[in-house]
């Protein structure tokens, strides 16, 4: 069974350096757990998005929450789910635009087409706040 993961958490003082070093990371780590998904840093706030067998993002969500880099973990939705909507990437960094006007057009075409509305809808949502 195939489930689906969305969660915030916040990292005020963390540097951009600290980002791609996650990002690298969960690069060379989520093909051998066959997890997918993607992330959103906006200079305070993680926004990911988390794909893969149960008791695979369930085990990496454990070790996310006790990551000490960030706090606040907060999972905004949980689903089992058919099919993957990000099959192809392993951590793919969603950036979000400098300006909050193009922020929303920019998501629109970088996000999979097959994701569901709410959940687009939460990424979203959490790409416009400043």
């Amino acid at each position: 069974m195939l489930s689906q993961y969305l969660y915030i958490s916040t990292a005020p003082t963390l540097p951009r350096e600290e980002v791609d070093a996650i990002l690298a990371a969960s690069a060379r780590n989520n093909p051998e757990r066959g997890i997918t998904g993607l992330l959103l840093f906006n200079g305070r706030n993680f926004l990911q998005l988390l794909e893969g067998e149960e008791s695979a993002v369930a085990g990496l969500m454990d070790t996310i929450t006790a990551d000490p880099r960030h706090s606040g973990v907060s999972v905004l939705d949980r689903r089992g789910i058919d099919t993957r909507t990000c099959p192809d990437w392993a951590m793919k960094r969603v950036m979000i635009a400098e300006s909050i006007e193009s922020r929303r057009d920019m998501l629109e075409r970088d996000l999979p087409e097959g994701l569901d509305p709410e959940v687009r809808k939460m990424i979203v949502n959490f790409a416009v706040l400043n």
